[in-house]
């Protein structure tokens, strides 16, 4: 079966509105190398969209859902719970930066996790309003897609959206946005909008993912702090795409002062298998009465002992210092080919941990998503799996696992390299 045949199939059975960023089909996978239908080899630097920090099949992770699968696969945790639920939600309200006992509830996806987190902030409150930021992604259903800060692809043409929702600019160093920005467009939000006591919850991402990777000032914590104090108005942090180690920490919000009411997680809490949760202060969680809560899938006993396995594997590897070292060899490396005459320009180097972004930009040092998804698409040709995000598609994001071996990361920044070569120069 050849790549070509199956985008055939794909045109003519799946619909449009879900995009892919390769023409390549995944045939098997190996931490952080996967080879596609015709057997060609690829250096992983998108990592499922940092689903596999653990990387691709990871033996612990393997053996794991192995056994479960010989015992059983679905109860419904609704129906008849069981251990590997429980356990999870234990270890992760030990591990979760919140004031004091939290508890967990899990889900399937990530847009699930948002949006229950959503109600448990209005079941707590008593409030509708919920306050997001522009460039945040926080799903693509339909309170989830409200709450993303970002219109094309996942807003157009698809509204109306739930009511209720607002935004505002997110201060960062790397978006041009200042803090006194986002405290200027807050008086008017309260001003002319919405009052602050019918605010529900303030939902953030520690750092931005498909956004462009753009890292919050602390002072914006600080200021929502303030609000918490004062409007009662809850703190989520939107940690599915920041959370297991990529960061350098368990969790990205662990690198601000400020502790969160709620945590939304999912992507790398599994390893590879579907799973989400809230985590969040006991006092917060317990506002919904029985029933209110749940799913069909939620919380699966595959997803759960996957996860058990991945935070075993994330203390024993030490990933958060492993996400730091990487980190620290892709900034070096990006700061090399920034020098090179024949690179295409490179700016905005950020991120924290193995969290890493840059943009690509224009002589005039505008952002340049065509030039972006090139890259992306030399990198492809040469056995790179590579990404890019931002409101403009100009940056190019580094998700590899972080299990990575030394020699695989330098292959895959080896041809990264070679990638950012404009076309026709000289490697």
């Amino acid at each position: 079966m050849t790549n070509q045949t199956l985008s055939a199939r794909r045109s003519a059975a799946v619909p449009r509105g879900v995009g892919s960023a390769t023409e390549a089909y995944a045939a098997r996978a190996e931490n952080a190398e996967i080879w596609d239908a015709e057997g060609k080899r690829y250096v992983d630097f998108a990592g499922g969209i940092a689903v596999l920090n653990t990387g691709h099949r990871h033996p612990k992770v393997m053996a794991a859902v192995a056994k479960q699968c010989a015992e059983f696969t679905h109860s419904a945790f609704q129906v008849m719970p069981y251990e590997s639920y429980v356990e999870l939600a234990e270890r992760l309200n030990a591990l979760a930066p919140v004031e004091g006992d939290a508890k967990t509830i899990f889900f399937t996806t990530g847009a699930e996790a948002t949006e229950n987190a959503v109600k448990i902030a209005r079941a707590a409150t008593g409030r509708p309003g919920v306050i997001a930021f522009a460039g945040g992604f926080h799903g693509r259903t339909l309170l989830a897609s409200a709450m993303t800060g970002k219109v094309n692809p996942y807003k157009r043409g698809l509204g109306p959206f739930p009511a209720g929702i607002y935004h505002l600019p997110l201060p960062s160093a790397t978006n041009g946005v200042t803090i006194d920005d986002t405290r200027r467009a807050m008086d008017f939000l309260f001003a002319a909008d919405v009052e602050p006591e019918q605010i529900a919850a303030f939902i953030v991402e520690p750092v931005q993912g498909e956004g462009g990777f753009h890292t919050p000032d602390p002072a914006l914590f600080t200021l929502l702090d303030e609000l918490r104090k004062e409007h009662g108005i809850l703190i989520i942090a939107d940690e599915v795409q920041t959370g297991f180690a990529r960061t350098g920490k368990m969790f990205g919000i662990e690198h601000q002062s400020v502790k969160p009411d709620m945590i939304t997680v999912a992507k790398s809490l599994a390893g590879g298998f579907p799973l989400s949760g809230v985590i969040g202060r006991t006092a917060v969680m317990d506002a919904v009465n029985p029933g209110g809560l749940g799913g069909t899938y939620g919380g699966s006993p595959l997803g759960c002992v996957a996860a058990l396995a991945v935070l075993d594997v994330i203390a024993e590897e030490k990933l958060c210092e492993r996400a730091n070292v990487i980190g620290a060899k892709i900034r070096a490396a990006v700061t090399g080919f920034a020098t090179h005459n024949n690179s295409v320009p490179i700016s905005g180097l950020r991120g924290p941990g193995a969290m890493i972004a840059f943009d690509i930009v224009d002589a005039e040092g505008k952002h340049d998503g065509v030039e972006a998804k090139r890259v992306c698409a030399r990198a492809l040709d040469k056995g790179l799996v590579l990404l890019s995000c931002g409101t403009s598609g100009q940056a190019i994001r580094i998700l590899v696992p972080l299990t990575v071996p030394d020699a695989v990361l330098d292959e895959g920044l080896a041809i990264l390299g070679a990638a950012l070569i404009r076309e026709g120069g000289a490697a």
